[in-house]
């Protein structure tokens, strides 16, 4: 039974680092998109959280899928941006048009919700 739980420890740990999650947020970046009038996405992570993953597997498709949009992610451990965005919580995803905040939810991973608030953002 001890064996079967790090098997499974093992293979959860693998599987949410799979995603390849790093920060690419930064604050020049993020204002460089909005004064460009891009729809600007933004999802919070943290290492171990397979539905961040899911999240983030989600955008970077969409980022593909939708023009003029540009897509950032941060670990929301690092407590300037998340004070920033005042996010608590990972898998918050926020989107930004117009220079102001048009959408946020947490937990959402989705595909047909995350699509749709992208479209009614756009």
């Amino acid at each position: 039974m001890k064996r079967f739980l790090v098997f499974i420890c093992l293979v959860l740990t693998f599987s949410t680092k799979a995603i390849g999650k790093e920060t690419t947020y930064s604050k020049e970046l993020f204002n460089k998109a909005l004064s460009e009038g891009k729809v600007v996405v933004v999802s919070s992570w943290i290492k171990y959280c397979s539905s961040c993953a899911g999240q983030m597997e989600v955008l970077k498709k969409a980022k593909k899928d939708f023009e003029n949009m540009e897509y950032f992610a941060f670990d929301v451990t690092n407590k300037e941006i998340a004070q920033f965005f005042n996010v608590q919580y990972q898998t918050t995803l926020l989107i930004f048009r117009d220079n102001k905040e048009v959408y946020r939810s947490i937990g959402e991973t989705t595909k047909e919700l995350i699509y749709d608030a992208l479209k009614s953002s756009i």
